[in-house]
């Protein structure tokens, strides 16, 4: 998912002025890590277990497609995950032949890294490292000052307040909940809140579901990349690449899936499918279900990756700088990433579907006019390859991760329930308090799994040493537990992205 997710600041600082000269490298065993997980895929079976018919059949590989076969595979069950693409990890891919170091074409941040499900189950615990708590606001030309940033820190208060208290008395867009003294700080909070952290503009976000959002204080990185992570623990199990699924059904009380190979029929089924892909009808429900997967549609992400040569813009590793802008036509930069030359000018919401839409072309001059205006126009010559995501146009995803429309949040639980019979469905949508995550999808597919070994009469056989438990249910939300938030300085870290 390119990720996001809401987070509630905690550190912001002025840059240091020394240019990078000591980033941590990426070793030469994260790399081969890396390219290791995403040749992956020969390494999946190339056709359903034999042996007898399927206990389960799962479509989609992505984190929570993974996360389930993983829990089926440990129960000793029989099951399938049939993937449309041609690579496992949906929404999360790192790609390492682009620019020679990984790329994480979508997510990218792994929030709550003490207690999320990925990181504890990861091979190489070394590759994973803290994200900083900090943040630079570029105003013009310069860094934003104490004082400018203590007004942002201020409004972004009442903002997020504002929405809290909003969505105790009823489930409104949160753009309608926005109080009206923000002053010249209202277009940099309301990307913050909106696009950056929600794929929307905040007339297209509900309150309830922005308020439910889990407290999120810390954020770690994957120095092979998130995709390569993901890659990595679907190694050995039972994935169908290159097979397109259109429709499911229950022929006779059993769930059928059409496919571009034929049908596969199990005795229960676990759909994965993006919501905007369900909404279109390109995956088909018998009863139909498109309302209820465009209730949660997803939102629009999209990263401009640029190879910075020689730190241009004299930033640290991972720094994530935002500006204080007038309109929508703003981005946010995450600069040497993991150490590299790579620089990420993210784009998002309505302006960055328009901006995507318009190709890959379009997206390079905003990036680099932009970054220009901010430190100079001397960047161009800096730049070397680069590389642009239009995940509204991956037919298997139509865009970025869900977001509840105002008035629609309640629309997360159903999810979370059998949606026919014997078919269940997971997915970051399915998540109340981590949507738009890898965590909150990998504990959506651990879920699913578990109900459907509860329908098959649990466990075959013992799990395998060292199988992970069940992962601990993510804190509830502030509105949940009935108390006033408690805020940093702002400080907006994303998982999906």
């Amino acid at each position: 998912m390119c990720a996001r997710t809401l987070g509630r600041t905690d550190h912001i600082e002025t840059p240091a002025a020394s240019v990078v000269e000591s980033m941590p490298s990426l070793s030469r065993r994260s790399l081969l890590a890396a390219s290791a997980a995403l040749a992956a895929g020969p390494a999946f079976a190339a056709v359903a277990p034999s042996g007898g018919p399927l206990d389960v059949i799962i479509v989609g590989a992505g984190a929570a497609g993974i996360a389930a076969a993983r829990r089926l595979a440990a129960a000793g069950r029989r099951y399938l995950v049939i993937e449309a693409t041609d690579h496992v990890g949906g929404r999360c891919i790192t790609d390492t032949t682009s620019f020679g170091v990984p790329f994480d074409r979508g997510a990218h941040w792994f929030y709550l890294p003490d207690s999320n499900p990925l990181i504890k189950v990861a091979p190489h615990r070394g590759d994973i490292y803290p994200a900083s708590l900090s943040q630079k606001i570029r105003i013009g030309r310069r860094y934003a000052r104490e004082g400018e940033l203590e007004d942002l820190l201020s409004a972004q208060v009442r903002a997020t307040r504002a929405i809290d208290e909003a969505a105790r008395k009823a489930d409104l867009a949160c753009a309608q909940a926005m109080p009206g003294d923000l002053g010249d700080w209202r277009a940099t909070i309301e990307f913050v809140l909106g696009p950056y952290n929600c794929g929307k503009d905040l007339a297209q976000v509900s309150s309830l579901d922005f308020a439910k959002t889990a407290e999120r204080r810390s954020a770690a990185f994957c120095k092979p990349g998130c995709g390569a992570l993901l890659a990595s623990l679907a190694q050995g199990l039972a994935i169908q690449l290159s097979t397109p699924a259109s429709a499911i059904e229950s022929r006779r009380g059993v769930p059928t899936v059409e496919t571009t190979s034929g049908t596969i029929s199990a005795t229960a089924a676990i759909v994965t499918v993006p919501t905007n892909v369900i909404a279109s009808g390109a995956f088909k429900f018998s009863p139909d279900r498109r309302d209820l997967f465009a209730r949660l549609p997803l939102g629009s992400y999209d990263r401009i990756a640029l190879e910075l040569l020689g730190n241009p813009l004299g930033l640290e590793s991972d720094d994530l700088v935002f500006e204080k802008s007038s309109n929508t036509h703003t981005a946010a930069i995450l600069a040497n990433v993991g150490g590299t030359p790579l620089c990420f000018v993210d784009v998002a919401g309505g302006f960055g579907r328009d901006l995507a839409a318009q190709g890959e072309a379009a997206m390079f001059d905003f990036a680099v006019e932009w970054l220009g205006g901010l430190y100079g126009t001397e960047i161009k010559r800096a730049i070397g390859r680069k590389q642009a995501t239009r995940w509204n146009a991956a037919p298997y995803a139509l865009g970025a991760w869900s977001a509840a429309l105002p008035g629609a949040q309640s629309a997360r639980r159903l999810l979370m329930d059998r949606i026919a019979d014997d078919v269940w469905y997971a997915g970051e949508a399915a998540h109340e308090t981590l949507w738009g995550t890898v965590g909150g999808a990998w504990e959506s597919g651990e879920r699913a799994a578990d109900a459907v070994l509860r329908r098959l009469g649990g466990v075959k056989q013992a799990a395998p040493a060292g199988e992970t438990k069940p992962t601990r249910k993510a804190k509830p939300s502030r509105v949940e537990r009935s108390e006033p938030r408690s805020y940093g300085t702002p400080r907006i870290m994303r998982e999906e992205r």
